[in-house]
């Protein structure tokens, strides 16, 4: 039987997925279980409604990204229903223009992904996987301290519209939970059963996917039983690059985060980045700014995307940074196996809907109310649509050695893991020394741009850009969690303390 290293978003995921290694699975059965237990346990940073990606190469294998990621419904639903939404401001983050309620939600697209990474690679029985989130949101469970602190920032705007939600999350007072107050989600536990009897169809083709249709038509929705009829995970070939010595997969498109963070490295890289003095702190700055305008510019009208990222790639691959130039709340699991099989997850919700289906305890995502990654306006995509996502999930690997990685935090999500891989994987960092590193991320705040950046590195304002300074280790810079395997010889996982990550081995 394999050993299993599981870095997750939290104690209680990595846990659910080092007791499914106990059982006898392996590292693609133990992400399928943490992630499962991460969507049903911590609110606000992640909803059983969520979207995402499953990245796994397997020992001996090829690497393979299952596209679990929204789809804008619609199919159906009559002329009146496009617009519908209830649009609010969070505090989050400095400020969030969004859009909540059930007109917000997208096709869920994770259940469908965590299945064909389960068909194609697990062990275990289907159900079996789902066994350690049951038995938490049966038991109740402990709000997470990054969860109260978004709720701080988001329990009203989010969850105060609807009683089923707000009664969730909120004391008899009024008063959003304290981290550590335990929480108790009627009914979901029986939807998880549906889900571990009856596969993903119960969603996509069952009687839970009927509820969840029913409840968003009569609030006016999009979401409706066709669309989530309609839904299947794509398999899609990953983008690859090289690091020093590692061969590195991570997303494509539809998908923007890979290729971003892929950009980043390589245009570092080629500019002469080595390390962290002052010299090396501007370069990267300067890659993040020209890749990230690029992305902002070029990488979000959805029939441009892919070409546009072949271009992207040619120009970091050549070092071309004058071509480049000229051209939500998410969660995230890495395990590792002592067969020598990785797999990173990144599941989103958006800033969730605050929409909860009566009788289900399934939150939804608020995808479609991520205004930024939306350039053509609120639900101005065509049905059927993938959504454009900055997610990431990503493996590398060179001779007897695997490793898995990927980041929660929106936008920030590539310049966190690319900054990790150039510390791991080029200047061989300890894993936990490469994600503890203070972070920094170019950005527009405020109609301004700036450098976000944490203390630690010798950032300076330069080109113009204003600097932003946060408190060490904060969650707003993702929260990143990495699971490395050398075979028979080890495991190492390292979570993020950016979010309370927490780490487990079994098997």
């Amino acid at each position: 039987m394999a050993r299993v290293t599981v870095a997750a978003g939290s104690q209680l995921a990595a846990d659910a997925g080092a007791a499914i290694a106990d059982a006898g699975g392996n590292a693609i059965d133990a992400a399928v279980a943490s992630v499962l237990t991460t969507l049903c346990t911590d609110p606000g940073i992640v909803a059983p409604g969520a979207c995402g990606f499953v990245a796994v190469h397997p020992a001996g294998g090829e690497a393979l990204l299952i596209d679990g990621y929204a789809e804008m419904p619609g199919r159906s639903a009559p002329a009146g229903a496009f617009g519908s939404g209830r649009p609010v401001r969070l505090a989050y983050g400095g400020g969030v223009d969004t859009v909540v309620g059930y007109g917000s939600a997208a096709v869920p697209g994770i259940y469908a992904a965590l299945e064909e990474a389960w068909r194609r690679h697990g062990r275990l029985p289907w159900a079996t996987l789902f066994e350690p989130a049951i038995a938490a949101v049966e038991a109740g469970f402990p709000l997470s301290e990054p969860a109260a602190e978004y709720l701080h920032h988001a329990h009203e705007a989010v969850f105060g519209w609807q009683a089923e939600s707000w009664t969730v999350l909120h004391n008899a007072d009024g008063t959003p939970l304290q981290a550590g107050a335990m929480v108790t989600v009627p009914h979901l536990a029986d939807t998880l059963r549906l889900l571990a009897d009856h596969g993903a169809d119960a969603l996509y083709r069952g009687d839970l996917g009927a509820a969840i249709a029913d409840a968003v038509a009569a609030d006016g929705g999009l979401l409706g039983r066709d669309d989530l009829a309609a839904y299947r995970a794509e398999r899609r070939r990953p983008v690859r690059f090289r690091l020093g010595s590692w061969e590195v997969d991570t997303n494509p498109a539809p998908a923007v985060g890979g290729s971003t963070m892929a950009a980043v490295a390589m245009l570092a890289l080629s500019a002469g980045w080595s390390g962290w003095s002052a010299a090396d702190v501007l370069t990267l700055v300067r890659s993040q700014r020209a890749v990230l305008d690029y992305r902002r510019r070029r990488l979000s009208a959805p029939d441009e995307i892919t070409p546009n990222i072949a271009e992207l790639l040619d120009a970091a691959r050549l070092g071309d940074l004058g071509r480049v130039v000229s051209s939500s709340s998410t969660s995230h699991c890495s395990t590792a196996d002592t067969d020598g099989n990785v797999c990173a997850v990144t599941v989103s919700a958006g800033y969730g809907s605050g929409a909860m289906p009566p009788g289900t305890g399934f939150w939804l995502n608020n995808s479609l109310g991520e205004l930024e990654l939306h350039p053509s306006g609120y639900h101005g995509l065509a049905p059927g649509t993938r959504l454009v996502s900055n997610m990431a999930p990503t493996t590398a690997r060179r001779p007897g050695t695997a490793l898995a990685i990927g980041s929660a935090g929106a936008d920030r999500i590539t310049t966190t893991l690319s900054a990790i891989l150039l510390n791991f994987l080029v200047l061989d960092l300890p894993l936990q020394a490469a994600l503890h590193h203070p972070r920094l991320h170019v950005e527009v705040f405020e109609g301004t741009e700036v450098i976000a950046h944490e203390p630690g590195t010798p950032v300076q304002p330069v080109d113009g850009l204003g600097l932003r300074p946060f408190a060490p280790m904060s969650m707003y810079f993702g929260g990143a969690q990495a699971a490395l395997t050398a075979g028979a010889d080890g495991l190492l996982g390292v979570a993020d303390p950016r979010r309370n990550g927490g780490v487990a081995t079994g098997g």
